[in-house]
This record gives C-alpha cells, structure tokens and sequence, in this order.
C-alpha cells in the first residue's frame, strides 16, 4: 500500500514551475497554487496582467490534490436549512453557483484541452437510515420545485441499480460530474503559465507587509512586491494571516483506495458508476477513479493531522467502513492511502471576498473541488474591476470563539456528531 494520494502518483509533473530566484513586481501575487489559485491566476494573465503564484509545497499539493474527485453540484448542506440561515435569494444564489462551478470545469477543460477523465456521473446522496430518507426527501421537493428540475428521488428498489449495499432511498443530482483531481490541476498549472503566469514551488509566504499601496511577500526564496494579493491556501493558510486562521477550522479527511475492480466486482458494488455520499453526520463517499478502482473518504477521525501514521490509523478505520457497506469487497486489497486538510467554517458555508487588504476564496468545507476554480476566476474579475459575481460577497464571517488557528476542540465535535449518528 502507498501512502500518498492516488492523484499526485497518477498524474504527470508540473514542469512548467519557474527556476530561479523568487523576485520582481507583478500586478497580482496568488499565494497558494491549487484550483482557486491556478484558476484566478490563469484568468488574471489571459486580461494581460502580470502575475505570479507562491505555492509552499508542489502544485496540487493540497486539498487539491488530496479530495475524493467529486464535483458535485448544488449545496452540500440541506437547501432547506440553507434557506433558514441565508434567506432564499442567497441560498438560491449559491445553490446556483455550485452548478455554475462545474460548468465552469468543464468548459476550461474543453477549452484548455487538459485530459482529465471529465465525467457528468451524476450524485446520489444515499440515506443510511429510514428517517434520514425522510428528511432527503423533504428537501428534494423543495429542491426540485424551486431551484433544479434536474434531480431525481429514488426509492430503495431503484437503488439496486446504482449500489451494491442496501440504503433507504437518495437523491438523485444529475448533473453532478467527475474526473482525475492530479490531471486537471497540473493541466490548470500549465494554462495558466501558458498565458503568461509565472508559478514558483517551494516558495512559502513567510512574511507580508503592506504600506504605500504596494504589498512584499516573503518567501526562502526571495521575495516579490504586488498591487494585489489573493490568498487561496484554505486549510493550509500560513499563521501570518491571523484573520483567516481564526475562521478556518483545518480538519483532516482521510481517503483509500482499492486495487483496480473487475467487471464482476463493479457490477456488484458501483453498477450506476456516479459519486456517492452517505446521509450520516460521519458518513462516507465514494465513487470509482478512471482505472476502476474503489475511491472511499470520510473523516474517519475528527484530526487535524495527516502524516503516515495519521493516515494508515484514518485507512484502518475506511476499511472497516467500506467492508461494512460493501461486504463483497472484504478481501480486496487497498492500495492507496492519504489523508489532507479540508478548511471547515463555523457554518460550513465558503467565504470570498476583500479583507485587511488581500483578497481570498477559501472555507469550502469538503466541498471545494468543483466550486473553487469557479471562485478562482469570479476573484479574478473582482480584481480586474468586472462585474461582481460573488455569490458570498456580504456574508458575515465571525470568529470562532477561542480558535486561533490550532483546532483543540476536534476530538468533542467528533464525539458530539458520533452521538447524534446514533440517536438520529
């Protein structure tokens, strides 16, 4: 089994990485090189502006490139309580947004020619226990009269046809699509360099000052000066932005995958082949990855660590997940283990807008690999003076009370969703 994410070991190397040293003025420096940076940046040089991306680690190295290949359109949380917290005409906007976010993918895709194993699959949002389908259910008639005709309910008997475990019914979203998470970032790094952007690996923000309208950024390997930065680290957002920190609650969510299914075995487990996520509050997705293999994620353990050791205690426990929901695949061996870092908010809604002189896209809350390449560009266009199209521009954003960037209170939340998986 390899410790590392199945996208970075399937996907060819960046080349197009800037050598040298990390220097020069630019009219906007993108600190972060995963889909919301590397989509801001390429949007940003194809208008003519002079731009660079820092990215601390590799491109991709992130959650970019450590999610479960879902591009799943429409609000992770309840529409319903969507509407309760935001109003219907947010909810309805950032509902719409989500869609938008994977037409957006798959036009730059056609558009940049990246080979990424694009796919509309579809969602099913399975409900794990009878009660849940009736929940699912409430929401889908909301859902399907108000927002998007383009969804289905289906019963448990329909099901057959999709999962090979028992559930008591889903919600169909079907315009819902997939692909390989390495191919595309690496594919959105080298369009965004072809337009012009340079992108430097290794090259960690540690310091920024602004004064007089002009902003230095710091890095081990020299620094640069901007006009505008755009701060699209997420999870990984270095501590000398306080403000984001404190916001950001980073938890790790943790992935295994199988070796390549046979024929016999696809039909028995995942014969509809679309993305797959349970109704529980720990619950579990699915789907399968271009070569047939089983991709199952989860939070397995509410930890804001992954490292080897993390990881392979988080596999065990997918693995005992993933035999329970499929006893077939008990004997299956997996190859693939890894874990990353998801940038939860309070209220698990993403956050995008201008603050204390950057501007940022980040608190996709496990949900960000369709909607941050969108948010990326709609960032991109704020800068550049375009129409405004952010769907998340106003929305209050507090503090969590007692967070200043190291998540102490993981393990009581962890115990408190455990308790209501087993009472609700």
């Amino acid at each position: 089994m390899k410790f590392l994410s199945y996208w970075h070991d399937t996907a060819p190397a960046f080349a197009g990485a800037a050598q040298g040293p990390v220097d020069g003025h630019y009219d906007v420096a993108v600190i972060g090189g995963g889909f919301t940076g590397l989509s801001a940046a390429r949007q940003l040089a194809r208008a003519g502006a002079k731009v660079v991306v820092l990215e601390a680690e590799k491109i991709g190295w992130g959650a970019s490139g450590r999610n479960g290949g879902h591009l799943n359109n429409g609000l992770a949380h309840s529409y319903l309580a969507a509407k309760a917290e935001l109003g219907g005409e947010r909810a309805i906007a950032l509902y719409k947004a989500f869609d938008d976010s994977v037409d957006t993918i798959e036009a730059l895709i056609t558009e940049e020619g990246i080979n990424c194993n694009f796919r509309r699959a579809g969602k099913v949002k399975l409900a794990s226990k009878p009660q849940h389908f009736e929940a699912i259910a409430r929401n889908f008639e909301a859902v399907n009269a108000e927002v998007d005709p383009d969804t289905a309910l289906l019963s448990a008997e329909d099901l057959k046809q999709e999962v090979g475990s028992p559930f008591f019914g889903a919600m169909l979203s079907k315009k819902s699509a997939m692909m390989h998470m390495g191919r595309y970032v690496v594919g959105l790094a080298e369009a965004a360099t072809r337009h012009g952007a340079m992108a430097f690996e290794s090259a960690a923000v540690t310091e920024h000052r602004q004064a007089g309208g002009r902003h230095t950024l710091k890095t081990p390997r020299g620094s640069v000066t901007a006009d505008a930065v755009l701060v699209a680290t997420g999870a990984y957002t270095p501590s000398i932005f306080g403000y984001f920190r404190r916001r950001i609650i980073a938890v790790g969510s943790f992935i295994i995958a199988t070796r390549p299914l046979t024929a016999a075995e696809i039909g028995a487990t995942m014969p509809g082949s679309r993305t797959c996520v349970t109704s529980m509050n720990i619950g579990n997705y699915f789907r399968l990855s271009p070569d047939n293999r089983l991709i199952f994620g989860g939070r397995a353990r509410f930890s804001a660590t992954s490292d080897q050791r993390s990881d392979e205690k988080s596999g065990a426990i997918l693995k005992a997940s993933l035999t329970a929901i499929f006893p077939q695949l008990a004997n299956v061996e997996i190859d693939y283990c890894w874990g990353g870092l998801v940038d939860m908010t309070k209220d698990r809604f993403p956050r995008a807008g201008y603050q204390d002189g950057v501007w940022y896209a980040m608190g996709y809350s496990g949900h960000g690999a369709q909607l941050s390449t969108h948010l990326g560009m709609i960032m991109a266009d704020a800068i550049l003076d375009r129409p405004d199209r952010n769907p998340l521009k106003g929305l209050e954003w507090p503090a969590v009370p007692g967070h200043f960037g190291k998540p102490w209170f993981l393990p009581l939340v962890g115990m408190y969703y455990k308790m209501l998986d087993r009472i609700q």
